[in-house]
């Protein structure tokens, strides 16, 4: 899922919700409920959600296992 998707690249890099919500602009209780499903993910944070990973929208949203972004 989109969800553990996005929990799974903060956690890679070792990054805590607060720091990625920083990034965002957003609070740490909205990342908070975008990392568990609770809300949906506005198209504008998915974005720069996919940009700070460096992985395309198709990956996060599970349209493909390839993180790279195709150029």
């Amino acid at each position: 899922m989109i969800y553990k998707r996005i929990r799974d690249l903060r956690e890679d890099k070792d990054i805590t919700q607060t720091k990625m919500s920083e990034y965002l602009n957003i609070s740490q209780r909205s990342y908070s409920h975008f990392e568990n499903g609770t809300r949906g993910i506005p198209t504008d944070v998915l974005i720069r959600i996919a940009d700070f990973h460096g992985v395309s929208i198709d990956y996060l949203l599970e349209r493909t296992s390839r993180k790279e972004i195709n150029k």
